[in-house]
């Protein structure tokens, strides 16, 4: 079992490309010559905690593209069932394929968890900042799913 160890602000953000829910290759590099991204990973979709935090940033995705902020969702789920959560809840941003957790990993949010007595390997719900420069403007650790996008603009707007 692997202790999570999250990039933090001032680091470089890894490169990655991965299929959205349109089986599109979406490159970060790509994104962040148009604005800043806000990349989120959760666990798996569908389930209720992330589908309030996915329906909480669709709500508030012009609020966000006005503060020059796009907003990538990475889970380890397979396209299929991104693009089922994403028509079901009408989401309206990128929701990305990392089957092999290797972009969770590179970003340090890939590890022991303990849910329901179980332990095992997962994704953490953590977000990041980057900046248009690649760089990790701020990491986002405190928050519940609920609160989330609320946590982000407050930063995005002081």
């Amino acid at each position: 079992m692997n202790t999570i160890n999250p990039l933090q602000a001032g680091d470089k953000a890894p490169a990655f490309s991965l299929q959205n829910q349109d089986d599109e290759t979406i490159v970060l590099a790509e994104l962040l010559k148009e604005q800043q991204v806000l990349v989120y990973f959760y666990p798996k979709a569908s389930t209720p905690g992330c589908t309030v935090q996915a329906e909480n940033l669709r709500d508030e995705k012009a609020v966000l593209a006005q503060l020059n902020t796009r907003v990538v969702g990475i889970s380890p789920d397979p396209v299929k069932k991104l693009k089922n959560f994403e028509t079901k809840k009408e989401l309206n941003f990128d929701l990305l394929s990392d089957e092999d957790h290797a972009i969770a990993e590179a970003f340090g949010v890939w590890g022991y968890k303990k849910f329901m007595g179980k332990e095992y390997d997962g994704i953490h719900r953590l977000s990041f900042l980057i900046g248009q420069d690649g760089t990790i403007k701020h990491f986002f650790d405190k928050f519940k799913t609920k609160d989330h996008h609320q946590v982000v603009l407050d930063y995005l707007t002081k």
